[in-house]
């Protein structure tokens, strides 16, 4: 579904990313790699923050690269960030509805969407709630209900998992994991949770420097020596 082809990403005399080509075509592909391994820059190139040096994104039959950021937002591209980004002057509903604004959506089909979002992350009884008045699961759980609310092609979660207990984690990892049948969407998954990555990704792929070092089976990657050596700590067999 999604052919990443050449991606080189440089600033001045640092290569961010290094000629990244790869398929993907699992519901949710995890992306892991020690810091500065250029994983958020990967996911900047996705949203339009980056324009690569070289390389071209084609997903589901169309070229990512050659639209704005915006009609790429309108074409179905979600995105979550490291620090959440939710408005504090709206409610949890307000936040999730704002989202299908440019859709140009019916009032009926809106209200349907907002209220399936918000049943599918388990916030449906945070709907009136102001979102400053929120944990800070909370909040993230509100970031998750705008990225799938409506029909999305892509969603770009960049370290969703940071910093939250056993139990919240377990439900994070219910929504990921249960994204793709609930709206069809594709989730590209950056977490340094290994457990998290494991059992919500069919497939990962490894950055180390910019480079792909590994992609395949999520099981197989993490068996993998050197991916071992780089992210986990675990000394390379040679």
């Amino acid at each position: 579904m999604i052919a990443i082809d050449g991606i080189t990403v440089k600033f001045g005399g640092v290569t961010a990313l290094s000629d990244i080509s790869v398929k993907l075509d699992a519901p949710v592909v995890g992306i892991i790699g020690p810091n500065g391994a250029g994983k958020t820059t990967f996911l900047n190139v996705f949203s339009g923050f980056i324009r690569p040096r070289a390389g071209c994104i084609t997903a589901f039959d169309t070229d990512l690269l050659r639209m704005a950021p915006y009609l790429r937002a309108r074409w179905g591209l979600r995105r979550s960030f490291q620090m959440e980004q939710v408005v504090d002057e709206l409610t949890v509903e307000d936040n999730v509805r704002v989202v299908l604004d440019p859709l140009g959506l019916g009032g009926r089909e809106r209200d349907h969407a907002v209220a399936a979002a918000l049943d599918f992350t388990g916030i449906a009884g945070l709907r009136s709630a102001a979102t400053a008045e929120l944990d800070s699961f909370q909040r993230r759980m509100t970031e998750l209900a705008r990225c799938a609310v409506g029909s999305p092609r892509i969603l770009l979660l960049d370290e969703p998992g940071a910093g939250f207990a056993e139990t919240e984690t377990a439900h994070l990892r219910q929504v990921i994991a249960g994204m793709h049948d609930f709206n069809g969407a594709m989730t590209l998954l950056i977490d340094h949770d290994v457990d998290l990555i494991q059992t919500t990704c069919p497939m990962t792929m490894v950055l180390d420097f910019g480079s792909l070092i590994a992609f395949g089976a999520t099981d197989d990657v993490l068996r993998n020596d050197r991916v071992r050596a780089v992210y986990l700590g675990v000394e390379e067999i040679r």
